[in-house]
């Protein structure tokens, strides 16, 4: 009995080489299509390695799903991501107005937060501690409620200019260097956030300089803008709408480079923990978008508050500041923490800011018949 039972072992081991169909006695062992095999018993070193682990899965799932897609993080204005994409001319317009709304909608909302922000930057001291509650207590106190949305104006002028500007610069960059076929690597995408931001600020420099001032007038210092713009070029020269502009400038590189390169990593983690789909959904895009844009906020953040410094130096002590020197002066008075004041409001109003950015953004476009 024992060599037809060793014939037949052969003979199926033949015929499954051969390509024949198993016998009848094997059907119960065949896998079904509907049930994957079981994973090897070892590993691939690719497994626990996140790098190779998303490159396994061949182009990127979260290819389609740019950064630029939310629009206001509080202290950042991205160009909506379909303008971009869009080659109907008639249509690109209503994007950019979408953005537009959704931007000043956004920044009126969290504006007590913004101009506490401020506050604290200039204000704070060790001999002066002020939190955030404090801070806007002594607001109210000196201009009533309304005094909280001092500079909104201002604020939500510039989202104009600021859009245009970036919306050419980054149309010019994906026309010039940028592959419009494929993802675009980490270092063009960085060259033309930089870029885009880099001539933005440039050119409204002269409106942060006009909103910092107008944010921290007393009642009854400025009659408007015109006025608050006047009083500056008569008092300090046209060079005074420029302070702050080298922090500013400085200030891009960490926050494009913080704020991508940990975009980045969080879609790794994404699909290293199984979320595979072409369209994650929408809160895993909004918490990715807010956490990076966290992380670059505080990677620049003691710039921005030597820029705001710089900015509101006249208003405080009446003197031509440089950045070497408010960054010595924050250190001998304050220490290290002080590069930090007013960090609490920053982060506070990232995820508010994030989120009326994007239902303000969604309802334009569907009031203008671009919804998707």
């Amino acid at each position: 009995m024992a060599t037809p039972r060793g014939r037949a072992r052969v003979s199926r081991g033949s015929s499954l080489q051969a390509g024949e169909s198993q016998s009848p006695a094997r059907k119960p062992t065949v896998r079904s299509l509907s049930h994957p095999p079981p994973p090897p018993a070892t590993m691939e070193p690719h497994d626990r390695n996140p790098i190779s682990y998303v490159q396994s899965f061949g182009p990127h799932p979260y290819h389609h799903q740019e950064k630029q897609q939310v629009l206001d993080t509080g202290e950042q204005l991205m160009v909506p991501v379909e303008v971009l994409r869009e080659t109907n001319q008639a249509a690109w317009w209503k994007f950019l107005v979408s953005g537009a709304v959704a931007g000043a909608v956004s920044r009126t909302g969290t504006a007590p937060l913004d101009r506490a922000k401020v506050f604290m930057q200039v204000y704070a001291s060790k001999t002066n501690i002020m939190n955030l509650l404090g801070g806007m207590r002594s607001m109210i106190q000196e201009g009533g409620i309304g005094s909280l949305w001092r500079g909104n104006g201002i604020n939500v002028l510039k989202i104009a200019p600021e859009y245009a500007i970036k919306f050419s610069v980054f149309e010019q960059c994906k026309n010039s260097f940028c592959n419009q076929d494929n993802p675009q690597p980490f270092h063009e995408r960085i060259l033309a956030s930089s870029l885009a931001a880099a001539i933005s600020q440039t050119l409204i420099n002269p409106m942060e300089v006009l909103k910092t001032r107008l944010m921290l007038r007393r009642t009854g210092q400025y009659n408007g803008l015109l006025d608050c713009a006047c009083q500056i070029l008569g008092r300090e020269g046209a060079r005074a709408f420029y302070r702050g502009y080298l922090p500013n400038m400085l200030g891009i590189v960490p926050y494009a480079c913080t704020d991508l390169a940990i975009y980045e990593a969080l879609k790794w983690v994404w699909l290293y923990l199984g979320f595979h789909s072409n369209n994650p959904s929408g809160m895993v895009s909004l918490l990715s978008i807010t956490l990076s844009s966290t992380c670059g906020q505080m990677a620049s953040y003691p710039l921005t508050l030597v820029r705001t410094r710089m900015q509101a130096q006249d208003t405080v002590e009446g003197s031509n500041p440089t950045m070497r020197g408010v960054f010595g002066k924050i250190l001998a008075q304050q220490g290290m923490p002080g590069l930090y004041r007013g960090v609490t409001p920053t982060l506070l109003k990232v995820l508010p800011a994030v989120g009326i950015s994007c239902v303000v953004y969604e309802a334009m476009k569907s009031a203008l018949g671009v919804a998707k």
